[in-house]
């Protein structure tokens, strides 16, 4: 078997070798990323599956230096010499993740500005303030399903359906919502054996909405994609409503189910119902810091030899854009039990040409969603111990299993008409609010440089100006 060059990732020498991402000594990756932080520091060699060297960045400053110099490290994983010289086979058990595709996550340059624009082109045109009306509604009927039980499972009744529900209303396929596109959905990224059955049935849901909208244009995601100036083709059309809907998916169910741990364990929500210093949105930002819907993206590929942390990066070299770990740098967090209220800084929708922008729509899902529920359900309570909660790992994510919550039996509601965020059928619509307590104006939470504020209905515009961004991690 060949040696690496010199310089490469697996040249590293540390105590007992190079540190595997994966397996059995793998299982808690947070534990991982800091004897490698205390290893090497910012940026740290490490394997990925069937031993493919890697960098992982550590640092947040480095992470952000990673994403935001184009000229330096790409996400056109053609360029990454591991995938050049037969060292990742094409069966390796992240192919699907490593494989280049013609859509605007891996595009650079002109063909990055022509894919994206027509992305963000399309999202502008949807409905802000509909698009809360409509999470709203339906937050209510999916409560309406297990409310008169008691009892119910937010994750799989509640964060795996909301995120899903919505997206296809926005994509203009909202007939298509039902359990099995949320079963593929989740199916297709777990790498099972009907994994490929599941990609096949969304993508044949996604290209006869394509085929749909071409021939009769709506208001809706799908036909202002295919009508923008860009002229995509039916299959980048397909490939980026599929990146927009499982990407956007999945990220969105991640972050809703933390959330809902958080206001269901962190006491400092739970007093703000009498009062107390935690906000729903607040309550967003806190789990964006401690368990960002995705851990890491992977990979960025350097363009050129460089030096990041410390570290001699050789042209070609695959690095791990590290969300998670870089979230808890001592350097700018030294006490990860303060409360990050208001600091938007968190490294979870990236940054640069390819910072998530769909960070929005996930926001507003967590803040509506969740002060929907709340409203409905005021008692419910964690049914389990806080330690009995389990969760699903990945090098991508760590996904929890089931937030089990009990709570007086509720009557059902009547949604007296499906939501909708066409614009034509919003005339008569009035903003909902939430009726548990929202923040004064006053202590409304900045805007960071990279990352829009959240709007709240009549005081901040905008929910969508970047919805795409929300599912790069790509």
């Amino acid at each position: 078997m060949a040696t690496p060059p010199p310089g490469c990732p697996a040249h590293g020498i540390v105590p007992g070798g190079l540190r595997r991402l994966y397996g059995p000594d793998a299982e808690d990756l947070g534990d991982v990323y800091e004897k490698l932080r205390a290893e090497h520091g910012t940026v740290a060699p490490a394997l990925l599956h069937e031993d493919v060297p890697i960098w992982v960045v550590l640092g947040h400053a480095e992470n952000l230096h990673t994403v935001r110099t184009p000229s330096q490290f790409s996400r056109d994983t053609r360029l990454w010499t591991a995938l050049q010289d037969g060292t990742i086979k094409p069966d390796h058990p992240l192919m699907p993740i490593f494989a280049w595709q013609p859509i605007c996550c891996h595009a650079e340059g002109d063909e990055h500005l022509r894919l994206r624009g027509a992305v963000t082109g399309a999202m502008s045109t949807i409905d802000h303030r509909g698009i809360r009306r409509y999470i709203n509604r339906a937050t209510q009927d999916l409560v309406n399903r297990f409310c008169e039980e008691g009892r119910a499972d937010l994750v799989s009744q509640f964060a795996e359906h909301l995120p899903m529900a919505v997206m296809c209303e926005i994509l203009g396929m909202p007939d298509e919502y039902n359990d099995r596109i949320v079963q593929a959905a989740r199916d297709m990224l777990k790498g099972t054996e009907t994994a490929i059955a599941s990609n096949a049935y969304v993508m044949d849901v996604l290209m006869r909405l394509t085929v749909s909208r071409r021939a009769e244009p709506k208001e809706d995601f799908t036909s202002h994609l295919i009508n923008h100036p860009a002229r995509l083709t039916d299959e980048e059309v397909g490939q980026h409503l599929r990146v927009v809907l499982i990407v956007s998916y999945e990220a969105t169910a991640n972050l809703l189910a933390n959330v809902l741990r958080v206001v269901l364990t962190d006491p400092r929500f739970r007093a703000q119902l009498k009062g107390g210093e935690m906000t729903v949105p607040e309550a967003v930002e806190q789990s964006l810091w401690d368990e960002p819907p995705f851990s890491s993206i992977f990979p960025y590929v350097a363009k050129q030899e460089t030096e990041l942390g410390g570290q001699r990066i050789r042209k070609g070299d695959g690095l791990l854009f590290g969300i998670a770990p870089g979230n808890v740098d001592p350097r700018v967090r030294p006490d990860l039990k303060a409360n990050m209220q208001g600091n938007r800084s968190h490294l979870a929708f990236g940054g640069g040409p390819h910072e998530c922008p769909g960070q929005d729509i996930g926001r507003a899902i967590a803040d509506v969603g969740v002060d929907a529920l709340l409203t409905r359900l005021p008692d419910a309570q964690l049914a389990c111990e806080e330690h009995e909660l389990r969760w699903r790992s990945s090098i991508m994510n760590r996904h929890l299993v089931e937030l089990p919550v009990k709570f007086a039996p509720k009557p059902q509601q009547d949604v007296m008409q499906r939501p909708s965020i066409n614009p034509a059928t919003q005339q008569r619509a009035t903003n909902w609010q939430a009726s548990s307590p929202q923040p004064q104006p006053t202590a409304a939470e900045p805007a960071a440089p990279t990352q829009a504020a959240m709007p709240e209905p009549a005081r901040r515009p905008g929910v969508f100006r970047r919805l795409l961004r929300w599912w790069r991690g790509d």
